[in-house]
């Protein structure tokens, strides 16, 4: 004879096929979030580096172009250089796909 199936069975399957369906794929979203922070900050800091040794190379190694009245030239340089790096940026963002 077949057991009646009551309320407490419905339960333990609901519960069953949350786990199953909810939580089990989200258990790698912290893993991803930690290596998206890490490598976020990472890249960060490459920016900045990258941003004053472009300033550095453009004051020191270009003798004496960039002085007297254009000792601002390359804080202009390094600034179009860095806005045309994140419009490029901010353009893949805004498609769709990869």
């Amino acid at each position: 004879m077949k057991k009646p199936k009551g309320p407490q069975d419905f339960f333990d399957l609901v519960k069953n096929y949350a786990l199953q369906e909810l939580l089990e794929p989200l258990r790698p979203v912290p893993r991803w979030v930690a290596f998206g922070l890490v490598g976020s900050a990472l890249l960060m800091i490459a920016g900045i580096l990258g941003t004053l040794a472009t300033l550095r190379v453009l004051q020191e190694e270009t003798g004496s172009v960039f002085s007297g009245n254009l000792s601002w030239a390359p804080y202009a340089l390094t600034l179009l250089a860095v806005c045309v790096v994140l419009g490029f940026l901010f353009q893949q963002i805004r498609k769709r796909t990869l």
